[in-house]
């Protein structure tokens, strides 16, 4: 069991489950740049996270609902949580359309999994919401979607204690990322990004004649 004091944002586990370098450069080095993608998923956000309760047709919906796992040492906020006939299923709201890789599942699932431990229940299943179909698509909390997350979380909190930045791996992903320039994984020689810039730095003062910066 994890002390309050020692429990991981849900958020970074999405960033980890996308690439490592991506969840160093913002949780180990504070690094942010937004571009369309990140704006349009804020903005589809906003009504999820107002923390408003509603019931209607028995269903009581939670917005903005803060979860967490002492178990995993993880917490956060789930967009959306329905309490029907059936218990809770989180909800989660997501822009464009469904991902071809498992990154959204993956969220989805560590909220689950804070849900059945605070409530003590079991939740089979929940839903992603994407904006352009508008239509929910649902998410099965099998074995093989609980393991992949418990492996992620382990390596987030072994990340996390390492407090190393992991080094850049270009993929295709890379161009839709709104850190690419940060990252800079085809010129950053496995840097951080920090080190990155103060060697460029560097590199163009020595090249004006001026020395001794650090």
């Amino acid at each position: 069991m994890y002390p309050e004091d020692d429990l991981l944002p849900l958020s970074a586990l999405q960033h980890l489950a996308f690439c490592e370098r991506q969840w160093g450069l913002i949780h180990l080095e504070q690094q942010w740049n937004e571009n369309r993608l990140t704006a349009e998923g804020r903005l589809l956000h906003e009504n999820a996270d107002s923390e408003t309760t509603e019931i209607r047709d028995g269903v009581r919906t939670c917005r903005g609902l803060r979860v967490r796992s002492l178990k995993y040492g993880i917490a956060g906020r789930a967009d959306v949580v329905e309490f029907g006939p059936d218990g809770p299923r989180p909800v989660e709201y997501k822009r464009g359309k469904p991902k071809k890789d498992d990154i959204d599942e993956v969220q989805l699932c560590a909220q689950a999994l804070c849900l059945e431990e605070m409530l003590g229940v079991s939740i089979p299943e929940g839903s992603l919401f994407y904006g352009e179909p508008r239509r929910r698509t649902p998410v099965i909390f099998d074995q093989t979607l609980r393991q992949r997350v418990e492996i992620l979380i382990r390596r987030l909190h072994e990340l996390t204690r390492a407090a190393l930045t992991p080094h850049p791996v270009y993929a295709p992903k890379c161009r839709s990322c709104s850190l690419l320039e940060v990252c800079g994984p085809k010129a950053t020689g496995g840097k951080s990004a920090k080190q990155y810039l103060k060697t460029a730095l560097r590199e163009v003062l020595d090249g004006g004649g001026v020395r001794g910066v650090e």
